[in-house]
Formats: structure tokens, sequence, C-alpha cells
């Protein structure tokens, strides 16, 4: 997935994303001058994110 994709799923900013990224908070792998995302990994993200909240 793109930055792009990710932010329109989480619904935050591009910005946000890619603070994710810098703070390891969520792997990506850098394709030229972009980043890319993998499903599982939002997915999994999602998840941790929703455990801590109960």
């Amino acid at each position: 997935l793109t930055v792009n994709e990710v932010a329109d799923l989480l619904r935050v900013s591009r910005m946000t994303v890619y603070r994710l990224i810098k703070e390891g908070q969520m792997p990506a792998l850098r394709v030229g001058r972009s980043y890319r995302l993998r499903e599982d990994d939002v997915d999994d993200y999602l998840s941790k994110r929703y455990t801590e909240a109960m």
C-alpha cells in the first residue's frame, strides 16, 4: 500500500503515517523516493492499537 492509501485507511494525514514509519511503529519498504507498506503490517498495527485501547 502507498502512504496515501494507508492514510485514507486509518483516516489520518500522510504526515502521521510518515511519523509512524520514522518512529518504527509501522514497518515500511523504501521504493525509490517513496514508501510502501504491507497490508498485513497495517492490520497488525491496527490490532495492536485496538488491544491497547481496551
